[in-house]
């Protein structure tokens, strides 16, 4: 008999995002979510949770009432400040704390923010906490007797614990002397932490995106717009531009010469360095997303390469299945799972720099090998509740589009798990094909829901 997965009613694949004061991001709904967290946690024996946030202005919000919440169900907490999210699940596992909250949004905009959880392993909760918690989230809220309150602590040093676990990830030899990187934080969670990385490692470092005020996390800079990162390596003749977003998860990275690179080159250049280097464990993990020529590079390598549906968790549970240690998206959500238990910017950016000083080569000579196929992406604003599966037009289109293109050709309209969009994605041999069906695409979409959005 096979199990079916319990609907949830809060919980998205990561975690509850959207709009701040819209239901669910609402000071008030958070502050119950703090408290129903705290007594599922509290059943399994008195402990601790980890709050880090990015820099958006509503986290100072949803920090306080987070904490509020966890206070009133008995639980201590300990404040992290503004962190990436990587850093985050890193730090709940080392400081065994029973579960880690991230306030962030990740690329989105400054007004919209988000909550997800990370277990003691840093990894996403079980499923069983998960539904527990919206169970508790149904009753009607206490608070313990004043004696049992929980406490708060903020842990001040937390910057630099996660700069000196960064810097582990790359073999010890391994410097940085010499090189003028270009690092964009995105004015988001990283801001402190990533520019000291590469600088203490021995590199030149131009920080950009580095003086968040609450409001320009994402904005016109970070992996969301890598244009400006080209522009500040062309400028500084730098060896290597790196992009994060605002919670420090993704990466792109510019080579010498202004060329952009996403995670799938990212990725590809990881794992012809690991083969080259005998410390390959297994295939790759991409996602519907990455790029065909991806696939065909990676299965030159000799290695086996299987594609999931898009989001982290499906990529990590994929890895998990295989025992294998290397994934991700086009994006830039990369995922060593040999270091982190999570997409991490800061350490796949460190993984790109040590294959360029360990094989002496430049960013764009380690991608060569790697031919990307024509790709359009375009993201058509939709309702909340748009549905490709009830509209027979965009069904047809998609067809003639898929045999137009061929063998060669993919076609690929899904629903963003974080935004009210439907994005449209084709690629094939024929960039001129290619645009030409994703323009056709994108107006039959726009009309078919042009009363929703």
């Amino acid at each position: 008999m096979t199990s079916v997965a319990q609907p949830r009613r809060y919980f998205g694949t990561d975690g509850i995002r959207g709009h701040v004061g819209t239901w669910p991001v609402t000071p008030d709904f958070v502050l119950k979510l703090g408290w129903a967290v705290g007594v599922v946690l509290a059943r399994q024996g008195n402990s601790k949770v980890l709050i880090g946030k990015d820099t958006r202005i509503s986290g100072y919000m949803f920090e306080s009432v987070l904490e509020a919440g966890l206070s009133a169900a008995g639980i201590d907490t300990q404040l992290l400040g503004p962190m990436p999210t990587p850093a985050i699940a890193y730090l709940t596992r080392t400081l065994r704390a029973q579960a880690g909250i991230v306030i962030s949004a990740s690329h989105n905009p400054y007004y919209d923010n988000g909550i997800k959880f990370v277990s003691s392993q840093g990894t996403k909760l079980p499923d069983e906490l998960e539904l527990a918690i919206e169970e508790q989230l149904e009753k009607s809220m206490t608070t313990v007797d004043s004696a049992e309150l929980g406490k708060a602590v903020r842990i001040v040093d937390a910057p630099g614990r996660y700069i000196e676990f960064c810097k582990s990830s790359i073999a010890h030899e391994v410097t940085l002397n010499g090189l003028k990187v270009v690092v964009d934080c995105a004015n988001g969670a990283a801001y402190h932490v990533a520019p000291n990385v590469f600088r203490e490692l021995g590199a030149e470092v131009i920080e950009l995106g580095v003086e968040p005020n609450g409001l320009n996390i994402n904005l016109n800079c970070g992996a969301m717009h890598p244009a400006i990162l080209r522009q500040h390596v062309l400028q500084h003749r730098a060896d290597v531009g790196i992009a994060l977003d605002g919670d420090g998860d993704r990466v792109v990275m510019v080579d010498h010469e202004g060329n952009i690179l996403d995670g799938d080159e990212l990725i590809y250049i990881i794992a012809n360095h690991r083969a080259q280097t005998g410390h390959s464990k297994g295939g790759v993990v991409g996602t519907v997303m990455s790029n065909l020529g991806f696939e065909l590079a990676i299965q030159n390598l000799g290695l086996e390469f299987v594609r999931v549906a898009v989001g982290d968790r499906h990529i990590i549970s994929e890895l998990t299945k295989r025992g294998w240690n290397l994934g991700g998206e086009p994006s830039g959500h990369i995922i060593c799972s040999d270091m982190m238990t999570t997409g991490d910017g800061i350490i796949t950016a460190l993984q790109i720099l040590a294959a360029m000083r360990q094989q002496k080569k430049s960013l764009k000579a380690l991608g060569a090998g790697f031919i990307k196929y024509p790709q359009v992406l375009v993201n058509v604003k939709v309702g909340a509740n748009a549905d490709i599966a009830s509209k027979p037009r965009i069904q047809q289109a998609i067809q003639a589009a898929e045999k137009q293109l061929g063998k060669h050709g993919r076609v690929l309209l899904r629903r963003s798990g974080t935004e009210s969009l439907i994005r449209v994605m084709v690629e094939g041999e024929i960039a001129d094909q290619v645009s030409h069906c994703a323009q056709e695409l994108v107006v039959i979409v726009e009309e078919e829901f042009a009363n929703s959005a």
